[in-house]
């Protein structure tokens, strides 16, 4: 079997695999409890108690105008897999029953956000994301050089407001918790970082840098190196990357040169020039 089909049907898979658990998380521990998830999920939630819609409809459809922009802007393999994971979710949300299963609201809190973690960190992880804000987010990478980490703390910010507002200060308490277990599973399986710097030590400079020109369009430092055992003249290219961007990284580096050494570190903030304009 052809690998690309092999990978693309890991991808299908992975995003039906991530939509099941981010609809048990929501379905089984979080509407049941009234605490809210983050992103456009969170949104979702808040307007299905105004406008009385089911959170799987509501969040099919603020993606939509998300995944055309996403579509002309961002990339078309990442917002076909990301839309694709939202269109399951909805699927799911819609099949599987709201069921209370623990009366405990910390239980349901914090169970909402290790499933969902779990469900938004494994499509991250496979290039691709549950939709909403993380599309938004790398539009926004590939435009500005600016700390994109603001808009994920504004928006989920204004839900925690909304969650105290509708149903108490203490509703709000305990979706600020899923929250913060939500990102520290996702930390655990991918990053949480927006930003990453990757520094690859590698005999192949020239062909590397094609490649990352041509498919994540980032610009790269080249830094001459000698190996320190075999004494081979060497080059470290450095490129800064999104999150979003970490898989397809990493499968450039293993078709063109999967000898090539890897290191992978956070990066809390840049100046100058991030992207490269075409």
């Amino acid at each position: 079997m052809n690998l690309n089909v092999i990978e693309e049907s890991k991808k299908v898979i992975i995003a039906i695999v991530s939509a099941i658990l981010l609809a048990v998380s929501l379905n089984y521990f979080l509407i049941p409890a009234n605490v809210f998830a983050s992103g456009f999920t969170g949104i979702a939630q808040i307007l299905s108690e105004v406008v009385g819609l089911s959170p799987g409809i509501l969040l099919f459809l603020l993606n939509i105008p998300v995944a055309i922009i996403g579509w002309l802007k961002v990339g078309k393999s990442f917002t076909f897999y990301s839309f694709l994971n939202v269109a399951f979710t909805t699927l799911f949300l819609e099949i599987l029953p709201i069921t209370n299963i623990s009366t405990d609201i910390i239980l349901n809190s914090v169970f909402g956000g290790v499933i969902g973690g779990l469900g938004a960190g494994i499509i991250l992880k496979f290039g691709a994301s549950s939709g909403g804000m993380d599309i938004l987010v790398l539009l926004l990478a590939r435009k500005s050089d600016r700390p994109l980490g603001v808009y994920f703390f504004t928006m989920n910010a204004l839900i925690v407001l909304t969650s105290g507002v509708m149903f108490g200060m203490e509703k709000a308490l305990y979706t600020l918790l899923t929250l913060y277990v939500l990102s520290r599973i996702i930390d655990t399986l991918h990053t949480r970082h927006v930003k990453l710097t990757a520094m690859i030590v590698t005999s192949k400079g020239d062909e590397l840098q094609q490649a990352f020109y041509e498919r994540v369009i980032r610009g790269v430092t080249r830094i001459p190196a000698k190996g320190g055992y075999s004494k081979k003249d060497k080059e470290i290219l450095m490129i800064v990357i999104t999150r979003y961007e970490l898989y397809e990284l990493k499968k450039i580096i293993e078709d063109v040169d999967p000898h090539a050494f890897t290191n992978i570190v956070q990066t809390s903030g840049i100046f100058g020039v991030f992207r490269k304009d075409n």
